[in-house]
């Protein structure tokens, strides 16, 4: 009889257990797995948390799962792992190598979702809670045959039930501590069932407009460094562009489509959504190649190419803008690649940039920019320079001004990066090279550009060519004063083909180079590092569009400092934000 109603009873448990497992299942279900869900290294969406999760493992061979028993992570430590992944876009490499010290695993800023309603991390709370209970051998153990063995596995997994809902409780708390409030302000404002609502926020139509005057254009064909280098790569590289159709992404005046039918193209697309296309067909017109270069207005994106041609054998495009990757062309120049480009043996021109920063003395630029407030007509108007350290400062500085060796912080080949690795983390380690005990005031970027034949990645060692101010090749290539350039004889020979695929073009604008209209972006310091010679700067570099206007930069910069590779001690992390812009 005892037996009996202990058995009742435990009949009556465990259909009341079923029910409450079955409604947690039931929540997770519509919460996650029924839920589109963005990969976390791609911009794919799939069907489920589940479905992403395991392209991840398949297609990067990384697992949520195994990065979070390795490094132990704590329920919160996972959300903030996901999370800072969704922010800054590391690749599997950076996050395999993280040893769970680092200080964004304890930061509350990580626990704020970068997608709201993310279905992984709802897939991932109970998913985790489910490996818990797998054994050493990763089998879940038997199911008990006996009503003791029962009743304690029943026990077990009311408790963890329990806690999952806790977790999920306190997870929310925590997130409406600091998000809730912000929404509530957005749901006040948001318009009404009859609106028609705000209009779709406009990163375009300002860009495109401000490349309808002259002097932009200017200032670019007059920039000798870059104008003379693209012209360099296409009319010394005749066998690349003889009888080659070529994409002009970007066109401008059409300066480089021009180069190019000089060079020997069999047809030039030159497009441009911007109203400089209507000059630029003219000036096609007035040089007698209408034949060669067809002008097409419109976004590259949006265009097809006229006469049934699918595909082009060279894509050149002037692409690059200040910090390498402010105004975003790039990613439209991406996307004609992916949509244009012949998919064996194509080229990109340029075929690869590089990201370069530095240690920057920098007392110019500060006494420029910051300390000339201090003293305007004997009133202190110091306030106005407070904001000057949260933007990138576009201006040239000097040689003598650079107080380390150039680090590379990004390599692009774009033959095959994509637009989502733009957005990217890197680590950089500074070496001050100052000779005496020098303020640093500031960090320096520039970018590298190289030009190859083959479409291929420049090996490291290769340097890039540092223009200086009267350098031959400028008058060589590019008419000065009116004066026509010299005439060489063109050779034929069998030979010339393996000199042009081992040919590198290239151009810096960082502050050994003669000044481009790119400059250099500055970053200024509130308090300067005090340097001197072997002192070390090592930190984290973090760029992403912004998120208010997508042709604008955000940029994070993490640093501390350590006096010498013999000392031990390191300072304290140093962080902070800027805009370019």
């Amino acid at each position: 009889e005892d037996v009996d109603d202990q058995s009742a009873s435990s009949d009556s448990d465990s259909d009341s257990y079923a029910e409450e497992d079955n409604n947690f299942d039931d929540w997770v279900s519509d919460q996650a797995q029924n839920q589109s869900c963005r990969s976390l290294f791609e911009d794919k969406a799939f069907p489920s948390a589940a479905a992403a999760r395991v392209h991840d493992k398949d297609a990067h061979n990384f697992d949520l799962r195994t990065i979070s028993a390795k490094l132990e992570l704590d329920l919160h430590q996972r959300i903030r792992l996901i999370n800072f992944i969704r922010k800054h876009a590391p690749t599997p490499e950076d996050i395999g190598n993280l040893t769970g010290a680092e200080p964004f695993l304890s930061s509350d800023e990580y626990l704020i979702p970068q997608i709201e309603d993310d279905p992984l991390l709802q897939l991932e709370m109970d998913d985790w809670s489910d490996d818990e209970d797998l054994s050493s051998t990763g089998q879940r153990p038997a199911p008990p045959n006996d009503l003791p063995g029962a009743l304690r596995q029943m026990q077990l997994l009311e408790r963890k039930l329990t806690q999952a809902h806790r977790d999920m409780a306190e997870y929310r708390s925590l997130v409406g501590q600091q998000f809730d409030a912000g929404r509530f302000a957005e749901i006040l404002n948001e318009p009404g069932p009859s609106s028609t609502g705000p209009p779709p926020r406009d990163d375009d139509t300002h860009y495109f407009s401000s490349y309808c005057e002259n002097d932009i254009h200017a200032v670019m064909i007059q920039d000798k460094v870059r104008t003379s280098t693209y012209a360099s790569f296409i009319l010394t590289n005749p066998i690349l562009f003889r009888d080659a159709v070529v994409l002009d992404v970007g066109c401008g005046t059409g300066i480089l489509s021009l180069l190019a039918a000089k060079s020997g193209a069999k047809h030039v697309y030159a497009v441009d959504a911007s109203d400089i296309a209507e000059k630029a067909e003219q000036i096609v017109k007035a040089n007698g190649l209408e034949n060669v270069i067809t002008v097409i207005r419109g976004k590259v994106e949006e265009i097809s190419l006229p006469d049934d041609v699918e595909h082009v054998d060279i894509i050149i495009s002037e692409w690059m803008g200040y910090a390498l990757l402010y105004e975003s062309m790039l990613d439209s120049v991406l996307q004609a690649r992916d949509r244009f480009l012949k998919p064996d043996g194509g080229i990109m021109a340029p075929s690869q940039c590089r990201i370069m920063f530095g240690l920057c003395e920098g007392s110019e630029i500060l006494k420029e920019r910051v300390g000339f407030w201090s003293d305007v007509y004997g009133f202190d108007l110091s306030v106005m320079g407070n904001d000057v350290y949260e933007d990138g400062i576009v201006d040239v500085v000097g040689p003598e001004s650079m107080a380390s060796e150039p680090y590379l912080l990004k390599d692009l080949h774009l033959k095959d990066i994509t637009t989502r690795q733009l957005d990217f983390t890197s680590q950089f380690t500074l070496v001050s090279t100052t000779p005496k005990r020098t303020k640093i005031h500031a960090f320096v970027l520039y970018f590298d550009t190289f030009f190859t034949t083959t479409g291929e990645p420049v090996a490291p060692e290769v340097p890039v060519r540092v223009t200086k101010e009267g350098d031959v090749t400028l008058a060589e290539v590019w008419p000065v004063g009116g004066k026509p350039p010299p005439q060489r004889r063109a050779s034929m020979g069998p030979g010339l083909k393996q000199k042009e695929d081992k040919r590198v073009t290239s151009f810096s604008t960082g502050p050994r180079s003669q000044p481009t209209h790119w400059k250099q972006t500055i970053f200024l310091l509130r308090d300067a590092i005090h340097a001197e010679d072997g002192t070390i700067v090592t930190g984290s570099f973090y760029c992403k569009k912004s998120a208010t206007n997508s042709r604008e930069l955000d940029v994070e910069i993490h640093y501390s400092v350590r006096q010498n590779a013999e000392t031990t001690e390191i300072g304290e992390t140093v962080v902070q934000i800027y805009k370019v812009r």
